[in-house]
């Protein structure tokens, strides 16, 4: 057998048993007539010790060993003198009294350590090396952990695993396709699936009454920290359902992970409307680890003098707690911040409340004391504290101010990533206008149901349509979304004309579903969880492509496997493709 034990479990209750093992070198060093090996494999690192005065050959046999080299070793395990606390097998050491080269390594580009000295593109082209690392692999355990107990959980609530198909129709109204031609079908293509939104509702019509899967989708969208050409879901779906069964059920799922996963029990957890988290952080996803909710002081402000003011839709301030004593160079910082162009805003305006009870601000000229007082009282604001303000058109801004609201978080330190606030978002629109198109589309997407109170308004106004949609978030991030769903034919086909679709271009692209609406489908909803998203909150990851074996760079490249890449002209026929290639 090429081992008897792994790298990570010898003990003190191992002592004198003769054992082998097999890994990779992960270092070795030579002390007097002694050499240490610190022998790895996924499991941990165990020390194995040659002797030159017990065996010399073995010695000079271990000299020749290099970093990565793979080997295989026999030996005894005995106590070590120089006890290493830092590992769990730090106790013991192996006698060694065979060694066995099983493949040598040529020098890593990088060192195979927590600390590693290799840059990402350099790791994601060697990404098989990184995954040596405990640091990365640790990711991949967690996730794989993740994944076992939401199949558990799931399925004692008789939850059925399905797989839905890769290569489907192309469908309109989300983000860009990944399409795939078809060589047997020339001039047609299938498309990767976005989400298995229709044909898990088809799962529905079929009688599947609770459904999931953890299952690979796609998007052809620019990228970000949170975001990769293909990402995976837990998809669910259930039938004879409302709102509160679901938000209950996928709730009691994220609790059992925190306590399964992370040993720590979280509140239940709060609801709060999309119009009230627009208002009160500017963001659909809010982070409520913190405070620095916002404050509307327009009413304040009018008949100044103050035209940037007096113009402006929307005036909204938030209340940096303790940070008065902000500098010129911290203050114009923060305001370079929100003028950059992911921001938008044209400046920044700020108030500080002395410890000493005075107020000084960026608009001294235009407002008194007693006015400035005025604003502090509306933020509630304590000496020592500094208001910052922007105004203009009311969404753009409030997003722009929960932009400013994140950075004052993180500078001060309260986005502490072993705190974990779970919310749930609801209430969210049905739809959102395009000004540019001149038309609607679905905020979620065309199978969402809209509130049975609000359905009168699609004639009207559909913009004050509110849906029967919901959102997890989990410190600021999107963890989960769906919706209930539209079960009813007639109740589709307005949907679809709302949003434009003619009756036979809605036929053309969902007839399949419609018609399968007439043969009783049940009423049904479901939500989809970002499993790296969620992998990466428990994991306390900045970005999800740690906690994905094989990620895609910022520029949706594989840098490993060079893909993508140009195909052959013979692959090129056999799909009737031609390809005009980029200049270079």
């Amino acid at each position: 057998m090429y081992r008897t034990n792994t790298c990570g479990e010898l003990r003190i209750a191992n002592l004198n048993q003769e054992v082998i093992l097999a890994g990779w070198v992960q270092k070795a060093r030579k002390m007097g007539g002694m050499i240490f090996l610190d022998l790895r494999d996924r499991y941990g690192i165990t020390q194995i010790v040659f002797n030159q005065e017990a065996n010399a050959d073995l010695c000079t046999q271990a000299e020749k060993l290099g970093r990565e080299w793979v080997v295989q070793i026999k030996g005894v395990v005995a106590e070590r003198f120089n006890k290493n606390s830092k590992i769990p097998t730090g106790d013991i050491e192996i006698i060694a009294s065979e060694l066995k080269i099983l493949n040598p390594s040529e020098t890593p580009p990088f060192t195979i350590e927590d600390e590693t000295d290799g840059g990402d593109e350099l790791r994601m082209k060697y990404r098989y090396l990184d995954l040596r690392r405990t640091a990365v692999r640790s990711n991949l355990e967690l996730r794989h952990r993740m994944a076992f107990a939401t199949r558990s959980y799931l399925n004692d609530l008789n939850f059925m695993e399905v797989e839905t198909p890769v290569l489907i129709g192309s469908t309109p109204e989300g983000a860009r396709d990944f399409v795939v031609p078809s060589r047997m079908n020339p001039g047609e293509f299938y498309a990767l699936p976005q989400s298995p939104q229709t044909l898990k509702q088809l799962l529905m019509v079929s009688g599947f009454d609770r459904y999931f899967q953890i299952v690979k989708c796609f998007r052809d969208e620019d990228l970000r920290a949170d975001r990769q050409p293909e990402f995976t879901q837990i998809d669910c779906e259930m039938s004879f359902v409302e709102q509160e069964d679901i938000l209950n059920i996928f709730e009691g799922l994220t609790k059992y992970l925190f306590k399964t996963i992370k040993g720590v029990d979280v509140a239940d957890f709060p609801r709060i409307s999309y119009a009230d988290a627009m208002r009160l952080y500017g963001s659909d996803k809010p982070d409520t680890r913190f405070g620095m909710q916002f404050v509307e002081i327009k009413d304040l402000t009018a008949d100044r003098g103050f035209g940037v003011f007096d113009n402006a839709e929307y005036i909204g301030a938030i209340c940096a707690e303790g940070c008065a004593a902000y500098t010129r160079k911290q203050l114009d910082e923060i305001t370079n911040f929100v003028k950059r162009p992911q921001i938008g805003a044209s400046g920044l305006i700020y108030v500080r409340y002395e410890a000493d009870g005075s107020i000084k601000s960026s608009v001294d000229k235009f407002y008194s004391q007693e006015d400035l007082k005025k604003w502090i009282d509306r933020a509630d604001a304590k000496p020592g504290d500094l208001l910052l303000v922007l105004c203009g058109k009311t969404e753009k801004t409030q997003k722009q101010l929960g932009e400013l609201r994140l950075e004052m978080g993180s500078r001060l330190g309260l986005r502490k990533k072993d705190q974990f606030n779970c919310l749930w978002v609801v209430d969210f629109p049905l739809l959102e206008f395009d000004e540019e198109l001149n038309r609607y589309f679905a905020k979620h997407h065309p199978f969402t149901s809209p509130k049975l109170e609000d359905i009168h308004l699609l004639d009207t106004d559909p913009g004050a349509v509110r849906a029967n949609a919901y959102d997890m978030v989990i410190n600021g991030v999107e963890i989960g979304g769906g919706s209930i769903r539209i079960f009813d034919s007639e109740l589709q086909k307005k949907m679809f004309a709302t949003l434009g679709f003619s009756e036979e271009q809605a036929q053309a692209q969902f007839g399949f579903l419609m018609n399968a609406f007439k043969y009783g489908a049940p009423p049904h909803g479901g939500i989809a969880f970002g499993l790296d998203r969620f992998v990466s909150i428990f994991a306390g990851l900045d970005s999800i492509r740690d906690c994905i074996a094989f990620p895609k760079n910022n520029s949706g490249r594989d840098v490993m496997m060079d893909a993508p890449s140009v195909l052959a002209q013979e692959q090129l026929d056999e799909l009737h493709l031609k390809v005009e290639l980029p200049r270079k």
